[in-house]
């Protein structure tokens, strides 16, 4: 399986294609922004019909789960789901099947100066182009109050 990730600021699927709106980018913030992930997968014609499970976990630059606060505690950010297509009648056989997917996430509360990854995992297994990393800004340091 192969798989494209592109970072945006909303992405949707419809007719299995991507419609992405602000991609491509790898600094954010300094404060917390929506943003979403846009995946294209290329399924194996071998795979085509099984049911397929994803998982994106966020790493900070160490590897190491970014943790947010939630009422039952501090939890991993992450994002999973299934999928499964058939093989089109139309695409000759031996080809890779296209999937679309999009996440889009709320807000986060990261710290800035950051530099943080959405790592994939596909049925169990990861590939190392199958992440995006991206910066969270420094704030503006405020000017001096001038005196009058």
């Amino acid at each position: 399986m192969k798989a494209t990730l592109i970072l945006c600021d909303s992405a949707q699927v419809a007719d299995g294609k991507l419609f992405i709106m602000g991609g491509g980018w790898s600094m954010t913030g300094p404060d917390p922004v929506p943003s979403a992930i846009a995946m294209k997968l290329d399924v194996g014609w071998h795979e085509a019909e099984d049911a397929h499970h994803w998982e994106l976990f966020l790493e900070d630059a160490d590897g190491r789960p970014v943790l947010v606060a939630t009422p039952e505690g501090e939890q991993p950010i992450q994002v999973m789901g299934d999928f499964q297509t058939g093989r089109p009648t139309d695409v000759p056989e031996g080809s890779p099947v296209d999937v679309a997917l999009a996440v889009n996430l709320g807000p986060l509360p990261l710290p800035t100066g950051s530099r943080f990854s959405w790592r994939l995992v596909i049925d169990g297994e990861s590939e190392p182009d199958w992440g995006l990393s991206f910066t969270t800004r420094s704030p503006e340091p405020s000017a001096p109050e001038s005196l009058a």
